[in-house]
């Protein structure tokens, strides 16, 4: 049966699939549904690295956040196609450095929508913003951001296997373009996309677009995903398989790879 969600307007069928649920069940969250279970099983039997692309992913996302925080002084960011709430939002390994920290989440899918408020529990210090809106639509996306972050100061921009549900690579380049164009020089890019590394990735892959019309995904070549840091420094070491990023002793026993290549870079 549909469930009412948060908003009063939009409804969640259970009885469907739907990849943010499924991405929430191989990271071992507790929003999905037997639909979601069933077709994340699906997945994993063509692909059994999928739980380990997800969940290093994920662990990519608290080191890269931890860098910019520590290290590079950013104290803004703006987390494009956030998905669904899980361990360790950017907003809670960005505030446990410094409590002031400024994170706008934006997202356009009614079901993280229904969970917005778990990204808001923002520290007094700082702020958490919520923005309901497609990334295509840079300009506005930039626009409302832009009434919780200040962009004549350093912004850590994170893109998380957005790019691949975006099959124009002419259109990723103009979202990269406009995304450059708002931030201020110290600003950094955390990008990873799904990569065509792993030929069980990509049947997975095409099994899953199948089956899925209009949210289908683009795994991207390692060449294709550097691209994405064309004019901008590097952050050692590069561009790299997720697990590769700045392994730290937390990450002990982690596997040597994943298809997921990411990198993190600075505009000058």
């Amino acid at each position: 049966m549909p469930d009412e969600l948060a908003d009063g307007n939009a409804r969640v069928d259970r009885s469907v699939a739907h990849s943010a649920r499924m991405w929430d069940y191989w990271l071992g969250g507790k929003n999905h549904y037997a639909a979601d279970r069933e077709a994340g099983d699906a997945v994993r039997r063509v692909f059994p690295g999928i739980v380990v692309d997800a969940r290093q992913q994920r662990a990519f996302l608290r080191r890269a956040v931890r860098f910019l925080t520590r290290e590079a002084g950013v104290r803004q960011f703006l987390d494009l196609g956030s998905g669904l709430p899980a361990n360790d939002n950017t907003h809670e390994v960005a505030q446990r450095v410094d409590p002031a920290c400024r994170i706008v989440y934006v997202d356009n899918d009614p079901i993280v929508l229904a969970h917005a408020q778990a990204l808001l529990t923002s520290s007094p210090e700082g702020a958490c913003a919520y923005v309901d809106a497609d990334v295509r639509d840079i300009g506005g996306v930039l626009d409302r951001a832009a009434q919780t972050l200040d962009f004549a100061r350093p912004v850590g921009v994170v893109m998380l296997g957005i790019f691949g549900n975006i099959p124009d690579l002419d259109r990723v380049g103009e979202i990269r373009a406009a995304v450059l164009e708002a931030v201020c020089p110290g600003s950094y890019l955390v990008i990873s996309d799904g990569d065509t590394t792993d030929p069980a990735r990509l049947h997975a892959v095409e099994e899953f677009n199948r089956s899925n019309p209009g949210h289908e995904y683009t795994n991207r070549s390692v060449e294709q995903i550097t691209a994405y840091f064309d004019g901008l420094e590097l952050v050692e070491p590069g561009v790299v398989s997720t697990p590769l990023w700045r392994p730290g002793p937390a990450t002990a026993g982690a596997p040597e790879k994943a298809a997921i290549h990411c990198g993190v870079a600075r505009k000058p």
